[in-house]
């Protein structure tokens, strides 16, 4: 165990190829905007983009919801699935927290970073690539998520020997540039 290398790529996760690729998830694990829209085939009954992992990863939600998450995935956990069509073995399903500025939420966002590399260990994930958890539609300013993040990943003790985060945007990439500079 050790510190995994991080790597920073702007572009979309979904063409990532990797072990694991980490779904910014909503708390139903049945589908949301952002990362899990791209993911999960939900996204398309709503007129959104087309989704890239194929209704293997939906199937295996609807099993987790039937099974241990029946009432969905708390904040600052995370559970692995297929990846159904996606280049990966596993994704890796973590719930953000909303940011608030009345309440500081800072350490439920770090355990979605260790979590993940929890589950990670436990399928055998050597590479896993994360998006910005909760700094899109849910709000947490870029340059504190990515601060979290980067923190996170680099006090993981961890069989992980590549964490890749990948950007959506310049100003994401600059954010996260800034912290692993």
């Amino acid at each position: 165990m050790g510190t995994p290398e991080i790597v920073l790529v702007r572009g979309d996760i979904t063409d990532q190829h990797a072990d694991a690729i980490v779904n910014a998830a909503n708390s139903s694990l049945l589908g949301g905007g952002g990362v899990d829209g791209a993911i999960l085939p939900h996204s398309l009954r709503r007129g959104r983009c087309p989704q890239r992992g194929g209704p293997e990863i939906l199937a295996a939600c609807r099993a987790l919801r039937a099974s241990h998450y029946g009432k969905g995935l708390a904040p600052g956990r995370a559970v692995a699935t297929t990846a159904g069509r996606l280049h990966a073995e596993h994704v890796i399903h973590t719930v953000g927290p909303v940011f608030s500025r009345e309440e500081d939420r800072s350490e439920l966002l770090a355990s979605c970073y260790r979590e993940s590399l929890r589950v990670a260990d436990e399928v055998g994930a050597r590479t896993v690539a994360f998006p910005a958890i909760s700094a899109g539609i849910y709000g947490w300013p870029m340059d504190d998520a990515a601060r979290i993040a980067v923190e996170t990943v680099r006090a993981a003790d961890t069989d992980v020997e590549e964490v890749r985060f990948v950007l959506f945007d310049e100003a994401a990439h600059a954010a996260f540039a800034a912290q692993t500079g």
